[in-house]
């Protein structure tokens, strides 16, 4: 288990950034996400093989499964409603960023629309390889060099993808792809704010890459802030 490093400050505001659209006097949802118990001992990472990477590090890095804040906050969990809000027609104009910066993944957890422009950078001085895994969308495989523009990519169908790189097997992501615009991506704290909604019964889903996804629903009738926590049980092993 590691709390979040100094590293992670200039990306954790994206990462952890609603996206919604506006919808005047709507009702919110907010809440944590915490656990309990004692999650599994994140492992050292070796980047003696990659110089360049390495001494971006001042302390070596350690594997980012289980990410965790203060109090039992859970970081990197994607909440997002699943049901009782519409598919946005038509997605972000601003594209989803995706950096790769001393071999590391930038942010751990993308959360994006549906048909929305990802764009993946490479800040090294080395090159990557950028393999995600989806089960239903369709599959690519590209190499970056150092100082070569960004790729860009989009995908049609919803998913959680996970992401690696075949150059440097420690570099892991993921991909979570949305159908709508109510999700956030906690950090930090492990806190989330879905605001904007109209009047109407909704499911929230929260999606965690190690400890799985959980399940409510909240009924909102007007412009109240509704309070809903999830609790996720941590792995020792």
């Amino acid at each position: 288990m590691r709390t979040k490093g100094v590293f992670l400050a200039g990306v954790a505001i994206l990462a952890a950034a609603t996206m919604t659209t506006a919808v005047p006097n709507g009702g919110t949802v907010s809440g944590k996400v915490t656990y309990e118990g004692t999650p599994a001992k994140q492992k050292p990472i070796d980047m003696s093989k990659e110089p360049s990477c390495a001494k971006q590090h001042a302390t070596p890095l350690t594997t980012e499964t289980v990410v965790t804040g203060p109090n039992n906050a859970l970081e990197n969990v994607v909440v997002y409603i699943s049901a009782g809000a519409p598919d946005d027609s038509t997605p972000p104009s601003q594209p989803a960023k995706f950096t790769q910066k001393g071999c590391q993944y930038l942010p751990h957890v993308l959360a994006f629309e549906v048909n929305q422009a990802l764009e993946i950078a490479n800040e090294d001085q080395t090159s990557h390889n950028i393999h995600p895994l989806p089960k239903t969308n369709r599959e690519w495989n590209k190499s970056q060099p150092p100082g070569t523009p960004p790729l860009s990519e989009k995908y049609d169908k919803p998913e959680f993808i996970p992401v690696k790189c075949n150059i440097h097997p420690w570099m892991h992501g993921n991909f979570a792809v949305l159908k709508n615009s109510h999700y956030a991506v906690t950090q930090g704290e492990g806190s989330f704010t879905l605001p904007n909604l109209p009047p109407g019964k909704y499911t929230i889903i929260a999606w965690h890459e190690s400890y799985g996804d959980q399940t409510q629903e909240v009924t909102i009738s007007g412009n109240e802030t509704k309070t809903v926590n999830f609790v996720f049980k941590a792995k020792p092993y």
